[in-house]
């Protein structure tokens, strides 16, 4: 092993910055946990979408209905009947995102925009944080009845 002027290994020379490396990435971590928990940094809408939702959706929103329901054109009409806007921020898969309300409010804004922006009524208004915290405190416990009951039953 070659030696510098001052009898020091060159291997030991090159790692002498490590505990400096290491109270760095320890005084920062805290920041940037809060930072990425906190909304300071937010993923744009259409990002969670691929995130939380297009495992089940797919990216173009096709879903498998019955057990995973399309995104394409129907969420625009079904917007024409006052009951089923609530429906489409209490049913499970949409409340349980692990978003905040203000960004699952966003996705569900994007998602509408996205894949039913012709379907959509004239006088559509966009969701709410607040409509997705009220909703939250009102699931859906059976989707599939409540949309036969205000909306269509699916057809197969």
């Amino acid at each position: 092993m070659r030696r510098n002027s001052e009898g020091q290994s060159k291997k030991y020379k090159s790692v002498r910055w490590l505990p400096s490396l290491s109270i760095i990435i320890f005084t920062l971590t805290p920041f940037f946990l809060l930072m990425f928990s906190s909304g300071i940094y937010a993923a744009s809408p259409q990002t969670n979408y691929l995130l939380y939702c297009s495992g089940c959706h797919r990216v173009n929103g096709e879903g498998k209905p019955p057990n995973v329901p399309t995104l394409i054109s129907e969420l625009g009409r079904m917007l024409s009947v006052q009951e089923m806007r609530s429906y489409l921020v209490r049913i499970p898969g949409v409340l349980q995102a692990p978003l905040s309300d203000e960004n699952l409010a966003g996705v569900v804004n994007w998602v509408l925009r996205e894949f039913n922006s012709d379907t959509l009524p004239d006088n559509f208004q966009d969701f709410t944080a607040g409509e997705v915290t009220a909703a939250r405190k009102n699931a859906l416990l059976d989707p599939i009845k409540y949309r036969a009951e205000y909306w269509k039953a699916y057809e197969i």
